[in-house]
C-alpha cells in the first residue's frame, strides 16, 4: 500500500500550550480521510503542518513522499489546499481568482480556460463568475475556494472545513465532487467537526483536545467503540435523561434530536428491556424504547467522555 501521508509522533506547542500531542496516523493514496473532532481539538493546526505552513516543534510527517520538516516548499507544490477561512481576493471576480490562481500554479492558459469551464460547471458557479468576491455568500466564497484548490488537478487534496457554514445543497454539492475527486484517484484529507459527513470517508481518524483518540473506517468505529445504542423517545425528555444518567449499566447518556441515546453494557437482546425497567422503576414516562446503529456522534461522544474520564469503568485515555 501506498501512503500519500505518513505521520508519526507529530508535536506542535505554541508557548505551554500543546495544539497536537504526539499524534501518528498515516493516509493511503487515493482514500478519502476524514480528521474529525470539534473546533480547538489541533485538526487544523496538524493540516497547515501537513501542507508546510507550520513547523512542527517534534515528530515526523512525510507527505507525498517528503518531509515536512526539509521540503515544506516541494509540499506546497504538489498539493491543493483549502484553508478553514476564506483566503482568496476580494477584489477580483471569481472568474479572476481562478486566472490568477491557475498562473500561480503554472498551468498553460489554454489549459487553464478549460479547467476554469469545467469547474464552473461542476462547481455551478456560472451565475457569479462575474461578480467581485467579497460579495459572495460563505456558500459561493466556498465554492470558489474548492475551484482554486483544485484547478491543477494535485494529487493529494487537503480541505480543511469545506463545508463550514454552507447549506445543506452546498455541503451535498461538496461531497459530490470529493467522492469524484476520490474515484479519479486522488487523495483527499478532509477535516470537519460535522460527525455524520465521517460517513462520506473510506477512514476517519477522531482528535481530543490535540490528541488521536480513535483511527478506523467509519463500520469499525461504529462497532468497535460503542456497546448496545438505544434510542427512547419521550415527552418531556429531561426525565428520560436524568434517570438513565443514575443507571449503573448505562455507560453514556446524551440528547440526540428529540430523543436520548444511551449506549449499555449489556447485550443487544437485553437493552430494551433494561432501559424499559429503569424508567418505569424511576417512574418515567416514555413513548418508545428501540435499539439502534450508533452515529457518528454517538461514537464521538462516547470516546471524548470517556477519554475525558480516564478512571472510568473501560476507559482508555
Amino acid at each position: 500500500m501506498d501512503l500519500a501521508v505518513e505521520v508519526e509522533n507529530l508535536t506542535k506547542r505554541f508557548g505551554d500550550f500543546v495544539a497536537v500531542n504526539e499524534v501518528s496516523f498515516s493516509v493511503a493514496e487515493g482514500e478519502v480521510f476524514g480528521f474529525l473532532g470539534p473546533n480547538g481539538s489541533g485538526k487544523s493546526t496538524t493540516i497547515r503542518i501537513l501542507c508546510g505552513l507550520l513547523s512542527p516543534s517534534s515528530g515526523h510527517a512525510r507527505v507525498a513522499g517528503l518531509d515536512v520538516w526539509r521540503d515544506a516548499e516541494r509540499i506546497r507544490q504538489r498539493i491543493g489546499y483549502m484553508p478553514q477561512f476564506f483566503s482568496l481576493y476580494d477584489d477580483l471576480t471569481v472568474a479572476e481568482n481562478i486566472e490568477f490562481y491557475a498562473g500561480l500554479y503554472q498551468v498553460p492558459p489554454a489549459l487553464a480556460l478549460a479547467r476554469q469551464s469545467e469547474l464552473a460547471e461542476v462547481l455551478e458557479l456560472g451565475p457569479v463568475l462575474d461578480r467581485l468576491a467579497r460579495t459572495l455568500s460563505t456558500g459561493w466564497r466556498q465554492r470558489l475556494a474548492l475551484a482554486t484548490s483544485i484547478l491543477h488537478r494535485p494529487p493529494l487534496l487537503f480541505l480543511d472545513e469545506p463545508t463550514s457554514g454552507v447549506d445543506p445543497l452546498t455541503r451535498r454539492l461538496f461531497w459530490e465532487v470529493i467522492g469524484d475527486l476520490a474515484h479519479e484517484g486522488i487523495t483527499v484529507f478532509v477535516t470537519t467537526h460535522v460527525m455524520d459527513e465521517a460517513e462520506h470517508c473510506t477512514r476517519l481518524a477522531m482528535m481530543h483536545y490535540g490528541r488521536l483518540i480513535a483511527e478506523g473506517t467509519p463500520e469499525e468505529m461504529r462497532t468497535e467503540h460503542v456497546q448496545t445504542m438505544v434510542e427512547v423517545q419521550a415527552h418531556p425528555i429531561w426525565p428520560v435523561l436524568q434517570a438513565l444518567e443514575k443507571a449503573p449499566e448505562v455507560v453514556e447518556v446524551a440528547l440526540f434530536g428529540d430523543a436520548v441515546h444511551a449506549e449499555l453494557r449489556c447485550d443487544l437482546n437485553d437493552a430494551e428491556a433494561r432501559v424499559e425497567r429503569k424508567l418505569q422503576t424511576a417512574g418515567v414516562a416514555y413513548e418508545r424504547v428501540v435499539a439502534v446503529t450508533p452515529s457518528m456522534e454517538d461514537v464521538f461522544v462516547s470516546l471524548a467522555r470517556r477519554w475525558e474520564r480516564p478512571t472510568a469503568a473501560g476507559a482508555d485515555r
